[in-house]
């Protein structure tokens, strides 16, 4: 179950081929093989998920930047960052990036899957339509309402007397997705939060539901003080169990295979080539290759393959399959502007981790509580707000930590701190992916174009004066906080554009290089229905695209939960055409 065995005369093949065992693979491999007439082969490039720092929440700390469990990707130098380089981590192992991420549960806001619904032409996008979606794997600790689902409660879904409805009722599916409260309070947070409401922000005790405007705690998906990734969910142990069900690992697919175009008759995507670490193997897909390998990934997979710009294809000698110059384009993502500030009479993490004492009484409370610092998520506490009274929505969001670094990756500094990270929810700032070579071991070009659009860098400078004003609250007085980066000093938009790119890191939610859209968008890479476009008009066959690719516009907030809803909805339309072809479910 681990890798492909080696080549033979014969290919495998099976019914439906996942390319990815990320957040939306996992969900997909347990939807779509819950029909045990259905044969599931499930491929990723990464390792099992036994590294014990994936199941440690603050474990992320060791597996961003670990060739264990991360691609070691880097953007290119980047203008509005000042020339600076980025390291974008993306999840290399079972579970992909549900399994090194911030854990944080988060859906957007109901004006994100409106904008989908009207950008596609498609009435599913809405979020009303949406919502039950989210609902029915979600197991949310308060227990089930009209937001929310929980194990024990049935979804309204499976209530449904269809067939794919049916098989999934019976096999037991929903709430497999956990969603728990934090496990731990920090003095300087609260102090944040009171400050957050004296400057005008109310409090919230849900994000997710429709407007996540507010300041409170951010909920995670732990469970019992332990990450709960995509594998854990969705593969252990219902999918490992099921006997038309199988797994590769260690197995990067390196291109896909197509039966060319013929008459009025589109090109048809047949299986995939794969390499196993000492050879390539193919296996073929009687009904469909779904790609799940990400924003990146996905992207880059459709270029290698023939599916992409005329221009890039012919530069790396590439036979085109589809010209579809959308694919690899759109890139989108969250940059967060990390303002840090130095705190007196109160602890963070910088110094209560700084003992060999301070060490053991973390590891120790954790080893007996499954609490305190080791649970920690990234990021513990949240505010939804506006950047300015120009917008009508939340426009602006902050993760606040009670720690301190340089970066990702380095040391905490040596004195007391927290630090006020915000992020615009909207930008219109739109890079691309796009290959560097026909080799699919070579990393693609990642160039998110950060900070590209005036209003972006209006953004920018005015979220650094909200976090200022909230600071000034008088709830922080008392810890006399001293604002270290970026300084007081620098005042004008000019200054504090240009200090945001001095400052600023992604918090890695790339999404939209294979945006869906309606048939007159020239950049949709997918319809409506993630089915994958020929460049004639018409789709190629056998060939989907679900993963946060798809995304038009980037979610209001944290993009993991939003890839589960959207693999969701893609297993319910997957199997409709299954049923269609005469599978029964």
């Amino acid at each position: 179950m681990a890798r492909p065995a080696a080549s033979s005369s014969s290919s495998p093949s099976f019914d439906t081929i996942i390319v990815g065992a990320g957040t939306a693979g996992c969900l997909l491999a347990n939807r779509l093989s819950a029909n045990p007439k259905r044969r599931v082969l499930l491929i990723e490039a990464g390792g099992k998920d036994d590294y014990h720092w994936i199941h440690i929440p603050v474990g992320y700390l060791y597996c961003i930047g670990n060739p264990r469990t991360d691609w070691l990707y880097q953007t290119e130098p980047d203008a509005g960052l000042n020339g600076r380089v980025l390291r974008y981590p993306r999840g290399k192992t079972l579970g992909g990036c549900s399994s090194i991420n911030g854990m944080i549960y988060m859906r957007g806001q109901s004006r994100d899957y409106d904008r989908w619904a009207e950008l596609t032409g498609d009435a599913a996008w809405r979020w009303d339509q949406c919502l039950p979606y989210f609902r029915l794997h979600e197991d949310y600790h308060k227990g089930a309402d009209a937001q929310h689902g929980a194990q024990g409660t049935l979804p309204e879904l499976l209530q449904q007397d269809t067939p794919y409805f049916r098989t999934l009722r019976e096999q037991g599916a929903g709430g497999e997705w956990r969603v728990d409260k934090q496990r731990l309070h920090w003095p300087i947070l609260e102090a944040f939060a009171q400050a957050a409401r004296q400057a005008g922000i109310a409090e919230s005790t849900d994000f997710n539901r429709g407007s996540n405007e507010g300041v409170g705690y951010f909920e995670v998906n732990q469970k019992a003080g332990w990450r709960w990734n995509a594998a854990k969910a969705f593969l252990r142990p219902t999918c490992l169990r099921r006997p038309n069900f199988t797994l590769w690992t260690g197995s990067q697919v390196a291109r896909l295979l197509f039966e060319p175009a013929q008459g009025n008759q589109p090109p048809r995507c047949t299986g995939v080539e794969v390499w196993n670490g000492r050879e390539r193997v193919t296996a073929m897909a009687a009904g469909e290759v779904i790609l799940s390998a990400g924003s990146i990934g996905s992207a880059q997979l459709l270029q290698l393959s023939g599916v992409g710009p005329a221009d890039l294809l012919q530069q790396h000698g590439i036979a085109p399959v589809a010209e579809l110059p959308g694919v690899g384009a759109n890139l989108q993502d969250h940059l967060q502007i990390r303002s840090v500030y130095k705190v007196r009479d109160v602890r963070t993490l910088n110094t209560l981790s700084a003992s060999l004492r301070g060490k053991a009484g973390i590891g120790l409370e954790y080893l007996l509580r499954r609490s305190g610092p080791m649970s920690m998520a990234p990021s513990q506490l949240g505010a939804f707000t506006r950047s300015s009274e120009d917008y009508a929505w939340p426009n602006i969001e902050y993760h606040v930590q009670p720690l301190s670094l340089e970066a990702f990756g380095e040391p905490l500094h040596g004195f007391d701190a927290f630090t006020a990270s915000v992020c615009n929810l909207n930008p219109g700032s739109r890079g691309t992916v796009r290959i560097k070579s026909p080799r699919f071991s070579d990393a693609p070009a990642i160039a998110p174009n950060y900070l590209a659009t005036e209003e972006d860098r209006k953004v920018a400078a005015d979220s650094l004066r909200v976090t200022r004003r909230i600071v000034a609250q008088p709830a922080l007085q008392p810890y006399a906080p001293e604002e270290f980066k970026p300084g007081v000093q620098y005042q004008t938009d000019e200054e504090l554009a240009r200090l945001a790119g001095d400052i600023a890191s992604t918090i890695f939610h790339p999404v939209g290089t294979t945006r869906m859209g309606r048939d007159d968008d020239p950049l949709a890479v997918v319809d409506s229905r993630l089915r994958v476009r020929d460049g004639r008009g018409g789709r190629i066959a056998g060939l989907r695209v679900v993963d946060a690719g798809i995304m038009p516009t980037i979610t209001s907030g944290n993009t993991n939960s939003p890839t589960l809803m959207i693999a969701e909805k893609a297993a319910q339309w997957i199997a409709a055409t299954h049923a269609r072809d005469g599978d029964p479910g």
